[in-house]
């Protein structure tokens, strides 16, 4: 089986919980304590995983270039769901969906800070194309602090076949447009929804903005021409918890 690293304390600390069989171990690097590495080696071994403290030198290889902050695990891939899992969870939930779609999202850190914003403002998921997208890497998973291991995450061959797929299902879908469509605070996210978030600059493909049922802008004050994509994505979510209300 494929393996991943992961790196960083609270990424790790989520894993653990969330999927402990996933781990072979977490090396933590001599001399590295506090409260909140002595927290996950506590419940690493609460959960059966093995832990072993390792020279410093070995950890930082293990994660080239990256604050690590003296922990890494090696773990199994990732393990992505489909757009069914993220139907069923909002089923479950009782809820209407709300699922964020990304189009060109090529940079690790925003797929992480967005699936952080889908996993605290409530959202069921975060669909990404097979091809031309940032994957769940290390970088990813450092940067959405943890949330990739309890975020929902279907990759699909075709980004277009799922717009269509959620569509068949009930969900209205909307892109993100620059300054077209409807505003944010206009948009009934007490229906099922999706959101097309695209690359920060380009924004959506033609194609994928014509397979919408609408758009949706941010209003904008200043000068600046676009939001960065996670941004964007927290502020639409926000108002779609906004409009929710609070969890049932």
């Amino acid at each position: 089986m494929s393996k991943r690293i992961v790196f960083g304390v609270r990424p790790i600390s989520e894993l653990v919980r969330v999927r402990p069989d996933d781990i072979s171990v977490v090396y933590v690097a001599d001399g590295t304590r506090g409260p909140e590495i002595d927290a996950v080696v506590q419940a690493a071994k609460e959960r059966r995983v093995s832990v072993e403290f390792r020279p410093r030198k070995l950890v930082a290889d293990l994660a080239p270039g990256a604050v690590h902050q003296g922990i890494v695990a090696i773990a199994g891939r990732f393990r992505y769901a489909t757009l069914e899992d993220l139907l069923a969870a909002a089923k479950a939930a009782g809820q209407p969906a709300l699922i964020v779609l990304l189009d060109g999202i090529t940079d690790p850190h925003n797929l992480g800070a967005i699936a952080r914003s889908v996993e605290v403002l409530g959202a069921h998921g975060v669909v990404i194309p097979s091809r031309g997208s940032a994957s769940v890497t290390p970088g990813a998973v450092k940067a959405s602090a943890g949330a990739t291991e309890r975020v929902r995450i279907a990759e699909v061959p075709n980004l277009l076949k799922a717009i269509d797929a959620l569509r068949e299902a009930g969900v209205r879908v909307l892109g993100a447009g620059a300054g077209d469509g409807e505003q944010l605070d206009q948009v009934d996210f007490k229906q099922p929804t999706g959101l097309v978030i695209g690359a920060e600059g380009k924004g959506m493909r033609e194609a994928v903005a014509r397979r919408c049922d609408g758009l949706f802008h941010i209003p904008q004050r200043g000068a600046v021409s676009s939001l960065n994509a996670s941004v964007a994505a927290a502020i639409a979510l926000y108002e779609a918890a906004r409009q929710r209300g609070p969890s049932p």
